[in-house]
């Protein structure tokens, strides 16, 4: 059996706050003890509310952030660390997509300069690049005649585009992809959803999906995470989390999209959430939902919970959801 092309095993990042005159010093827990697998040529989503961890957790798989502590591997080799050369090889590897392509593009650099720059870095003949700028400029749909323009004469579209295209150039094997579709018009998402979706068809990608939305997130992704306050709350495949969601938190999510069916719509039943996320520097005892769920009980405020496999498909934390979905 091949193994997951990348693994995250009780991922933790954790900030330490300076002190200022008068105040205490204190610990951000921003993830708090995460894990995951993710095959190659499949999606992974991180979804849950602003603040909940998912963009650290994928920043420290790049590097950007320092795990505290637990594991990362990638195609087997332990990559928490990996500093100097080792992290600029593995930059060939791994790239991300952020969600502003405007602030990842230099407004001064020509469309063809910005996605060749990997590859100048990277040593490439000039020639080569030229040629390679040219493929993936059709590869993600854009026409050559744009090679020599600057981002700002593009749309926010075409712009996204590029910075794909800019991802693709040294062939990497994981993207990370941080809302990559949120910054851009309603009637242009779903095009580049679909054109992330031919690619990793055909170039064979593997996904780690960073979204609030969770409408994108049941058209792109094969599994999800969600989130809350640094932890997993609820993990499994995307139709098992969609039609059957277990975790309070998740169901609350879930409630939230809106239906195509006028009538489905008014009759479902929203569960509106009382109450803000609890700070990552103070985070509750107990359950970390503890707070702000509506059937908590005594024990919830005494210990944490551990993921367990539900009758639905999907691995909750939740003492009244998991097992056999009785009180425990």
């Amino acid at each position: 059996m091949t193994a997951p092309l990348l693994q995250v095993r009780d991922l933790k990042v954790h900030f330490k706050l300076r002190r200022g005159v008068g105040e205490k010093g204190g610990v951000v827990k921003a993830v708090d003890g995460i894990s995951f697998d993710l095959e190659a040529g499949k999606t992974l989503a991180l979804v849950g509310e602003s603040g909940c961890g998912k963009s650290t957790t994928a920043y420290a798989v790049i590097g950007m952030e320092r795990a505290t502590s637990g594991a990362i591997l990638f195609d087997g080799r332990d990559i928490t660390h990996s500093e100097g050369a080792d992290r600029a090889a593995l930059a060939r590897d791994i790239q991300i997509v952020f969600q502003d392509p405007s602030a990842a593009l230099d407004p001064k650099m020509s469309i063809a300069d910005s996605i060749a720059e990997p590859m100048a870095i990277a040593g490439w003949p000039r020639g080569d690049r030229k040629k390679r700028v040219a493929e993936l400029l059709d590869r993600v749909g854009l026409p050559a005649t744009l090679a020599d323009r600057l981002p700002s004469a593009l749309s926010g579209g075409q712009r996204q585009r590029v910075v794909i295209a800019r991802a693709l150039a040294l062939s990497p094997r994981l993207l990370v992809l941080d809302e990559p579709v949120s910054a851009l018009d309603v009637s242009i998402r779903s095009q580049v959803l679909n054109l992330l979706i031919e690619l990793q068809r055909d170039l064979g990608l593997a996904y780690l999906f960073i979204s609030h939305d969770l409408s994108v997130v049941r058209h792109i992704a094969d599994e999800a995470l969600v989130l809350y306050l640094g932890t997993v709350a609820e993990r499994g495949p995307i139709d098992a989390l969609f039609e059957n969601p277990v975790h309070p938190y998740s169901q609350a999510l879930l409630s939230a999209i809106p239906l195509p069916d006028p009538r489905a719509q008014r009759e479902r039943t929203k569960i509106i959430l009382t109450g803000d996320l609890p700070s990552p520097l103070s985070p509750p005892s107990g359950c970390p939902f503890v707070t702000r769920c509506p059937i908590k009980v005594e024990r919830c405020a005494a210990a944490r919970p551990s993921l367990a496999q539900t009758m639905s498909g999907t691995a909750a934390a939740c003492f009244l959801r998991a097992g056999e979905h009785v009180p425990v």
